[in-house]
């Protein structure tokens, strides 16, 4: 089992006394008191309700160098949400990615065994816990599943992220009748669930996210600010929304490392050299000029370290 970083513990240890005080004191006073109590964002820290009708969904960022762990971060986080905030044993997971190629390689780090995602749920929840499914492998969950697995499901925001007008045309949207068993189990009565014309409830998969709540963890989660996105959350109907990022965003930062955290670690092995030009010309003929260095010396590299 990966050993986590000095600085991963904090920022899962933050993580779990917020969201054990959200669910006693509600999302915004549990974030100032905490971001009070332990400051770490160089900026004014105040709990901003992203969409009105999350306000009592605890809705923060993790804000992480790259290179920090963010996807290990993630994959623990699930089993800190579903205990001390969500409660349930087998949370539901929607795992958010900014595109199809990280999407890919996040379902096959997720499904590895011996990969230290996979090793984090696993351990969390048990070998036969936990079912990873690629957003496009929505027909193989069966409903016992999601009553006795910690389900993941991957995939992108572009998926999910459309206007009202269009929803029709994402299948994610559409009635399935292969989902028609999960219905059987489901209260069905929700007013926000997306009907047919005659009122019938749309047996869709978003339909039965939104009944079930699910943990939906963003990454790169400065790219998911729009107002579309505000949409695509509120039709999710999620019980708790976890960010990752290194890029400054606009959102409820809880935590914040920073990139010495990582050094101080062995977690940067490589030198920083940075110089600051004067105008944006001057910037690219200096990008330029490097590049140009460094490719003439790598055939030289190359033959210092190839073996025989």
């Amino acid at each position: 089992m990966f050993t986590l970083k000095e600085y991963q513990k904090r920022t899962l240890e933050a993580l779990e006394t917020y969201l054990t005080s959200a669910r006693v004191i509600g999302p915004k006073d549990a974030f100032e008191r905490f971001v009070k109590a332990n400051p770490t964002d160089t900026r004014p820290q105040r709990y901003a309700h992203r969409w009105d009708s999350l306000k009592d969904v605890p809705y923060v960022c993790l804000r992480l160098p790259t290179g920090g762990g963010k996807t290990l971060l993630a994959a623990h986080s699930v089993k800190i949400a579903g205990s001390a905030f969500i409660e349930r044993d087998y949370p539901t997971v929607l795992w958010l990615v900014p595109t199809n190629t990280i999407r890919q390689q996040t379902v096959e780090a997720l499904k590895d065994k011996s990969h230290h995602y996979c090793e984090a749920l696993d351990a969390a929840f048990g070998l036969d816990r936990v079912a990873v499914y690629d957003i496009s492998e929505l027909a193989n969950i069966r409903p016992k599943d999601f009553q006795e697995k910690a389900c993941v499901i991957v995939g992108t925001m572009q998926t999910l992220r459309v206007a009202e007008s269009s929803k029709e045309f994402r299948k994610v949207y559409g009635h399935n009748e292969n989902f028609e068993p999960h219905f059987a189990a489901l209260p069905n009565t929700a007013p926000g669930l997306d009907r047919d014309a005659d009122g019938q409830v749309l047996f869709s998969f978003v339909n039965i996210l939104h009944q079930l709540k699910p943990l939906v963890i963003v990454d790169e989660a400065h790219k998911n600010v729009s107002d579309l996105s505000g949409e695509m959350m509120q039709r999710i109907n999620p019980a708790c929304v976890i960010e990752l990022t290194a890029t400054p965003v606009e959102s409820n930062v809880l935590f914040r490392v920073f990139a010495s955290e990582l050094k101080a670690e062995e977690m940067v092995k490589l030198p920083f050299m940075l110089t600051v030009h004067t105008d944006w010309e001057q910037a690219i003929n200096g990008a330029v000029q490097t590049r140009k260095k460094l490719a003439e010396l790598t055939p030289r590299d190359t033959e210092t370290t190839s073996g025989p």
